[in-house]
């Protein structure tokens, strides 16, 4: 099935105001946003990425979301992005074996995962995108800037580029797994043993698009999503930007030795944490999925503290 990876996930929140401006400041367009509800009430609105994947916010009241999870988690939808038609009509095949699948307004279908989890699936909104990578300068290899092309910049326009990858609190990660294994097509890139797996599904090379984390049920939900950045730097930047904001730090920066990705989290509104992320691996199907005990070693290949900024010569921050 080819499932490129999500367009699109959607909120319940309790505060619109204040997850509007945290999606704002962490660097989402606000295409829609701040739409009126007829009591003329904030309902919400899309927050989007350079390629046009996006987070909806919505009052949590809102009677066009999808039920909640029955717990604290805000999530209420995740929409896949598939390649063409046929792809949406063989999900629908699929699922429909055992499940209710509905087919809604705008073209998309509807249906749930084995862990209650709504779903979305669509023609992806995807655009493709012609942007220069981060550029390095390393000895032994060609320059990637030209003389006089400065690095640093102070005014740099930092946009996530794509939406990266959710990861699910559930209460059965093995059975959560074959669903989306043997029903969708997913495949396991990695695994913290006894945790849950890394899932790509057959639209791309990322590394995962899902991570799947084994939890008591009380805790089901969204832990957290990440958008791709263009390169560590802009990962750093954009994150010591956020801090700067007032936003609070929960892990990073670092580097992921799964994935290999660049990261920085932080706490939100939205009921999850969110991340920025950079550089992830690609595997293709030759890859033999890994295995690690979950622990600080396996989880990042080094992990960074941040400070604020101070001068050599200077009293230490």
């Amino acid at each position: 099935m080819n499932i490129i990876g999500p367009d699109r996930l959607v909120f319940g929140v309790d505060d619109v105001a204040a997850c509007s401006q945290y999606l704002v400041d962490y660097g989402l367009l606000p295409v829609v946003a701040d739409a009126k509800d007829t009591d003329g009430a904030s309902a919400g609105g899309r927050f989007e990425a350079l390629d046009g994947t996006s987070i909806e916010i919505r009052r949590a009241d809102d009677a066009r979301l999808p039920p909640p999870l029955g717990t604290a988690s805000m999530l209420r939808k995740t929409i896949y992005g598939v390649a063409d038609a046929a792809a949406l009509e063989q999900i629908a095949a699929e699922l429909r074996k055992d499940r209710e699948v509905r087919t809604l307004a705008d073209g998309s279908i509807e249906s749930t995962d084995d862990m209650g989890f709504t779903l979305g699936f669509q023609i992806s909104v995807r655009r493709p995108l012609e942007l220069a990578a981060e550029a390095i300068n390393a000895p032994g290899a060609p320059a990637q800037r030209a003389p006089n092309v400065v690095a640093a910049n102070d005014a740099a326009v930092l946009t996530p580029r794509t939406l990266s990858h959710v990861v699910y609190f559930v209460p059965d990660a093995a059975r959560a797994e074959a669903f989306y294994v043997e029903r969708l097509g997913f495949r396991c890139t990695d695994r913290f043993a006894g945790v849950g797996p890394f899932l790509r599904p057959a639209g791309t090379l990322d590394h995962h698009t899902l991570f799947l984390i084994e939890t008591p049920p009380f805790m089901k939900g969204c832990e957290h999503f990440t958008f791709h950045m263009g390169g560590p730097s802009e990962v750093v930047q954009a994150g010591t930007r956020f801090v700067e904001k007032g936003y609070q730090s929960f892990w990073g920066p670092g580097r992921h030795r799964f994935g290999s990705n660049w990261f920085w989290y932080f706490n939100s509104p939205l009921g999850c944490h969110v991340e920025y992320d950079a550089d992830m691996d690609l595997h293709d199907d030759a890859w033999q999925a890994r295995s690690a005990p979950m622990g600080a070693d396996a989880s990042q290949l080094f992990l960074l503290q941040h400070r604020e900024k101070w001068a050599p010569g200077g009293p230490p921050a």
